[in-house]
């Protein structure tokens, strides 16, 4: 069963290894969630750097042109290393390249392929012997020339100190599983909320839950109704099954209950309100689903760990 909320303190170290071309989508959907998974945790649990192989500035498929904070070699390791070409990826993959790639696989934890970066992983032989995905218009290609890597046409994959995901949702969809896998469930629901557009995750691919389209449903409903919250009845006769099946559901997706997820997303948004600082601590209640301030201010401290007039704006 999934963990609910996870404690943990360290800071995970990651880099992300661009190179010219690089899609800018990619890149923010690996970014973003650490810095998201900071400001919900209320501290810094993630830093990363963006790195080249010669130090210089890589540009992105879209022309954005981007200053890394070094180079591949003067990195000393981390945690993770994310390899992220998008177009013309195969030109990468020199001498020079694949050593500096295979050096890194000492210093790092644990190495990453990102959109076509798999390929690079495999050239560098990396993956041999690993479960590994790539973006899916170049698996039959990814698949052919490299025999001694298990290809699968999955979204996203984790095999021991290797990671692969196939394309920008994909990546957002792994740190999700990575930020939830470290500090609980409560964390991702929270960073998804961020995220999504419109209702029943319409627009927001990358921040569906997956796997369950009841629990989407009912987290969808629960995001749509924060000021005047569901019953746990209703939510599950709108999704589509009864109320101790959706429970069931929620404890095998989140390791928690309905009514728990349903007071995460409230809090989360009673944080943002907080920290936007543009309404009293009674309008934000009444948003948030309280009609009793005092009720809210003691729901925001077991949440959060603080009173709401405590939180920096």
């Amino acid at each position: 069963m999934p963990i609910w909320i996870n404690q943990s303190d360290g800071i995970q170290e990651i880099s992300v290894l661009l190179f010219d071309r690089f899609s800018n989508y990619c890149l923010a959907n690996t970014v973003e969630p650490m810095r998201a998974a900071n400001d919900a945790l209320g501290r810094t649990a993630y830093r990363w750097r963006l790195l080249s192989l010669d130090g210089g500035p890589v540009t992105s498929s879209s022309g954005m042109q981007l200053m890394p904070d070094s180079k591949l070699s003067d990195m000393p390791g981390g945690d993770a290393l994310f390899i992220l070409p998008s177009y013309a990826y195969r030109t990468y993959g020199t001498p020079a390249c694949l050593d500096a790639l295979r050096a890194a696989a000492h210093r790092f934890e644990t190495l990453a392929g990102l959109d076509a970066g798999s390929w690079l992983l495999a050239e560098a032989g990396l993956l041999n012997g690993y479960n590994a995905t790539i973006h899916f218009d170049e698996f039959d290609r990814f698949s052919e020339r490299f025999p001694d890597v298990m290809a699968h046409r999955e979204r996203w994959i984790i095999d021991r100190n290797r990671m692969s995901a196939g394309g920008a949702t994909t990546a957002f969809e792994l740190m999700q599983h990575l930020i939830a896998s470290t500090h609980g469930a409560a964390v991702s629901i929270e960073i998804a909320g961020l995220f999504m557009q419109g209702g029943d995750g319409a627009g927001a691919q990358s921040s569906r839950t997956p796997g369950d389209r009841r629990v989407q449903r009912a987290l969808a409903l629960m995001r749509d109704n924060l000021e005047a919250p569901l019953t746990i009845a209703v939510l599950a006769r709108a999704a589509g099954c009864r109320q101790r099946d959706l429970e069931d559901r929620f404890r095998r997706t989140f390791g928690a209950t309905p009514r728990t997820v349903y007071r995460q997303l409230r809090m989360a948004e009673a944080l943002r309100l907080v920290r936007d600082g543009d309404l009293s601590i009674a309008e934000i209640a009444l948003r948030c689903g309280y009609s009793d301030p005092s009720a809210f201010t003691r729901a925001f401290r077991t949440t959060h760990g603080h009173a709401p007039r405590n939180i920096k704006v």
